[in-house]
C-alpha cells in the first residue's frame, strides 16, 4: 500500500491506494509507503476540483475495508447527492433496518474514504450536525462549500 499527503482548504489529507484502488482519504496518518502514485495524484485532483467547487461527484476506482455491514452503509452513503443531507434514520430505514440508527452512526464512524463516501452528509434527526471522526469543524465546513456551489 502506498500513501501521499497534501495540504488542503481543510487541512491536511492523506490518501492510500492498494492494487490499483485508493483504500484511505483521511484527515489522520495511516501506516503505508510513502509514494505518489497516478492514482492517489488524480484523487487529490479530483478533491482540489471538489474544494474548488468544480466537482461534484468523483470518478475514483474505491476499495474501502470494512465489514459486511459497513459496506451496505458505505453504498447507500455514496447514494446522498451533493449539496443534500440524510439522518442516520434515513440511512438505516434505506437499508432495511430501521432501528439501525446507531450501527450506522459507528459504520460512518469507520468510513476510511472520507468526502469521496460523502458521510459528513449524514446529520442527527433533529437537523444537528452530530458525530463526525474528524471533527464537527471539518463537517460543517464540507457541509457549508457544498451549500455554497449547489446548483
Amino acid at each position: 500500500m502506498f500513501k501521499y499527503s497534501y495540504n488542503t482548504v481543510i487541512g491536511k489529507i492523506f490518501i492510500a491506494e492498494k492494487n490499483g484502488f485508493i483504500t484511505h482519504v483521511t484527515f489522520k496518518d495511516i501506516p503505508a509507503q510513502q509514494k505518489e502514485t497516478d492514482l492517489i495524484k488524480k484523487t487529490y485532483l479530483e478533491l482540489t476540483e471538489y474544494f474548488n467547487g468544480e466537482r461534484q461527484i468523483f470518478d475514483i476506482p474505491l476499495s474501502p475495508e470494512g465489514t459486511p455491514f459497513q459496506k451496505i452503509v458505505w453504498d447507500e452513503l455514496k447514494k446522498i447527492p451533493y449539496g443534500k443531507t440524510a439522518t442516520y434514520k434515513d440511512i438505516a430505514k434505506r437499508i432495511g433496518n430501521e432501528k439501525a440508527c446507531r450501527a450506522v452512526g459507528m459504520a460512518n464512524n469507520k468510513n476510511p474514504t472520507a468526502i469521496i463516501i460523502p458521510c459528513h452528509r449524514v446529520i442527527g434527526s433533529n437537523g444537528n450536525l452530530t458525530g463526525y471522526a474528524f471533527g464537527i469543524n471539518i463537517k460543517e465546513k464540507l457541509l457549508k462549500l457544498e451549500n455554497k456551489n449547489f446548483n
